[in-house]
C-alpha cells in the first residue's frame, strides 16, 4: 500500500487542555510547536478560544496563535465553540476554524451544556458567517461511542453527518473516537459509508484509551480517509469524557505509515525529539509505544 496522508498534530491543544494543576507556560507551548514544525508537521491544532474558567490551559491561545503566524506554511486550527470564540479566532488570523459538537446527547450536554439541536443551530450560523478564504473543520465527537450513551448506531451518527455536510460543500468534517472505544471494523464501516455518500472530505480523530488507536487509524485510512489527527507523545484526553485518555501518538501513527510506505512528510528523528518534549510537559500523561522501542531511536 502506498500513498500520502496529512497528519494534523493536536498536542498543542487537545494534548495540553486536559492537564490539571499548574498552567503550562506559553513559552512551553511555543517551544513544542516549534519542535513539531521543525519535524515537518505543517498542520496543527494550536488552541481554542473557550472560557478560561472552563479550560484554563487555553487562556493564552491568542498569544500562541500570534506565534504560529510567524511560521511559514503552517496551517493553524483554532477551536471555537460559540460566537465569542469565532470572533476572537477571526481577529487573531486563524487559518482554519474548528467547530465542534457531539453526535450524542449525553456528551454534548456534558461538554457544551447544550442540546445537540442548540449546538447545531449556532454552529450552522457560524459556518454561514465564516469569511470566504477561511478554512473550516467541523468536528463531530463521539461518533462511535459515548461515555454516557454507549455505542452509537451507524445510522444515528451518519444522520448528523448528513446535516453537517449540507451546511457547506467544501468544509472538512472530522469523525472523532472521543473515548477511544471504537473498533476497527466500526471505524472502517462508518468511513466507507460517509465517503460513499459525500466524498473524500473526512478526517479521523482517535484516542488510544483501549489500545486500539493505531488500528483504528489504519481502518480509517483503508476506508479512504487521508487526514489523521494525532498528538506527539500520546498526550491528551477530554475533560468531559470520563475515562478517556490520550490521543493516538503521532510517532506511533507515523511509524505505522512508514512501514506501509505512506508518505507523511514528517522527519522521524525530529518527531521523536518533539514527542519526548510533549511527554515531558509537567502534568502530561504520555502514551504511545514507539518512544519506548530502543530500535526506533536508531532509525533514519
Amino acid at each position: 500500500m502506498t500513498g500520502k496522508v496529512t497528519i494534523s498534530e493536536v498536542a498543542p491543544r487537545d494534548g495540553i487542555q486536559s492537564i490539571t494543576g499548574d498552567f503550562v507556560p506559553t513559552e512551553v507551548k511555543i517551544a513544542l510547536i516549534q519542535a513539531l514544525y521543525d519535524a515537518g508537521l505543517r498542520r496543527m491544532e494550536i488552541g481554542s478560544f473557550v472560557s478560561p474558567k472552563a479550560i484554563p490551559q487555553m487562556a493564552d491561545t491568542a498569544a500562541v496563535l500570534a506565534f504560529t503566524r510567524t511560521l511559514p506554511g503552517l496551517e493553524s486550527t483554532v477551536l471555537v465553540p460559540n460566537r465569542r470564540g469565532f470572533d476572537a479566532a477571526l481577529a487573531g488570523g486563524a487559518e482554519r476554524l474548528g467547530f465542534f459538537m457531539s453526535a450524542t446527547a449525553g456528551h454534548n450536554k456534558a461538554n457544551l451544556n447544550r442540546t445537540r439541536e442548540e449546538s447545531f443551530a449556532e454552529l450552522a450560523s457560524l459556518v454561514r458567517d465564516t469569511p470566504k478564504g477561511t478554512l473550516i473543520r467541523f468536528n463531530l465527537s463521539c461518533v462511535f461511542h459515548c461515555p454516557f450513551d454507549g455505542v452509537l448506531e451507524d445510522a444515528e451518527a451518519l444522520d448528523w453527518v448528513e446535516r453537517i455536510v449540507a451546511l457547506n460543500p467544501d468544509m472538512e468534517i472530522a469523525l472523532a473516537d472521543t473515548t477511544g472505544n471504537a473498533s476497527p471494523d466500526q471505524v472502517r464501516r462508518v468511513f466507507e459509508k460517509a465517503e460513499a455518500s459525500w466524498g473524500q472530505r473526512f478526517a479521523f480523530h482517535g484516542h488510544d484509551t483501549y489500545g486500539m488507536g493505531v488500528a483504528n487509524v489504519a481502518a480509517a485510512y483503508a476506508a479512504g480517509c487521508r487526514v489523521i489527527d494525532s498528538a506527539a507523545g500520546g498526550i491528551g484526553g477530554c475533560p468531559f469524557a470520563p475515562g478517556a485518555t490520550g490521543n493516538v501518538a503521532t510517532e506511533d501513527v507515523v511509524w505505522m505509515f512508514r512501514r506501509m510506505g505512506v508518505d507523511t512528510g514528517v522527519a522521524w528523528n525530529g518527531l521523536l525529539a518533539a514527542a519526548d518534549m510533549a511527554a515531558g510537559i509537567k502534568g502530561a500523561i504520555p502514551g504511545g509505544r514507539m518512544r519506548g522501542v530502543r530500535a526506533v531511536r536508531l532509525a533514519a
